[in-house]
């Protein structure tokens, strides 16, 4: 079980004093004239530095980034990178990550105040308290959380990998699944378990429109729905495939239509019509008056940004060693079941 010691509520994030008050990144004026793609790229070289994208990242990071993946693919380059610093374009708890698993690298963030909305629906002190009213049971926490969630877990899971995760327990004992009560609500499903859920979510995956998806459905009856498993059940319900961001992208690869109709964040669609230039993607419409569903927290990170996070190394991840161990423990156990199961 998880030692319960540590010191949840210490901040992990280096709050520098050369960053301006209330700002979370470097707001200096660059050169008009400047290459960035170039720029990016000699910096990595002198600092010997890599950059690591999420999916959901801008196009232009994408194709500037030296690894492009999901969070589970993150944490397995963050884990054998060899780089002296490693650049985290995603949100914070990605960077955390990166950190825990690298103590000895600099690890910075473009912008720091690239939150997470599911991250912060689970504060580390309430739900130390939820933990100690269920002691016999395990928590499984999936990794868009904070430190301090990890550190109160037994094991980490992605989407990726959740399934596996979950089924690596004998099926009489309890769990506890946090944050994430839409894909814990999937994986009970999938696995026939009946985990006690966290209730949280993440603003991107629980506002899209069953009713708007349908009208596109109607009017594409070609398109096949994919979608993440953090979408809320009744959009589950009516997709043609689940899966991980790199599981959808992998589906849409190798499967045969010509038409998707995609529900997850819509960065993920710069490397799907990359890999098919011939298919069409359809974002599919949030329950709002926009076309498509942007993560504000991964769009705050910008060129820019990460070149002068990687050129002056701030905002930087910093953390309470006691904390980074014991959030490092469930990380290793997820990694190494990860392994086990070919993931």
């Amino acid at each position: 079980m998880s030692n319960d010691t540590t010191d949840i509520t210490k901040s992990t994030i280096n709050k520098n004093a050369r960053l301006p008050d209330g700002q979370g990144f470097l707001d200096i004026e660059l050169d008009p004239s400047l290459d960035l793609f170039t720029g990016i790229e000699r910096l990595k070289k002198e600092k010997n530095a890599v950059l690591l994208a999420h999916y959901y990242q801008e196009p232009d990071i994408q194709d500037v980034a030296d690894y492009i993946g999901d969070s589970l693919g993150l944490a397995q380059q963050a884990e054998k990178t060899t780089a002296d610093m490693i650049v985290f374009a995603g949100v914070h708890f990605m960077a955390e990550t990166a950190k825990i698993l690298n103590p000895s690298k600099k690890v910075v963030i473009p912008d720091m105040k690239a939150g997470c909305s599911l991250s912060d629906s689970c504060p580390p002190p309430l739900f130390k308290k939820f933990k100690e009213k269920h002691p016999d049971h395990v928590v499984v926490s999936y990794i868009n959380c904070s430190a301090g969630i990890k550190a109160l877990s037994d094991v980490i899971c992605t989407s990726s990998n959740a399934k596996a995760v979950v089924e690596s327990f004998p099926k009489e004992q309890p769990i506890i699944f946090a944050p994430d009560k839409n894909l814990g609500a999937y994986i009970n499903k999938v696995t026939g378990r009946n985990m006690l859920l966290w209730n949280g979510a993440c603003m991107v995956h629980e506002i899209f429109s069953l009713e708007k998806i349908t009208k596109l459905k109607i009017r594409h009856p070609n398109a096949k729905l994919i979608a993440h498993p953090e979408c809320e059940d009744p959009i589950l319900r009516i997709a043609d495939f689940i899966g991980s961001t790199t599981g959808l992208l992998k589906y849409t690869q190798s499967d045969s239509s010509q038409e998707y109709i995609v529900a997850t964040e819509t960065g993920i669609l710069h490397q799907m019509m990359k890999a098919s230039p011939n298919k069409t993607f359809i974002p599919a419409p949030p329950n709002n008056s926009c076309a498509c569903n942007d993560c504000p927290h991964m769009k705050l990170n910008t060129l820019e940004k990460i070149y002068l996070c990687m050129e002056y190394e701030i905002p930087e991840i910093l953390m309470d060693e006691e904390l980074r161990l014991a959030a490092k423990k469930p990380i290793d156990r997820m990694l190494e079941i990860s392994k086990a199961a070919g993931l």
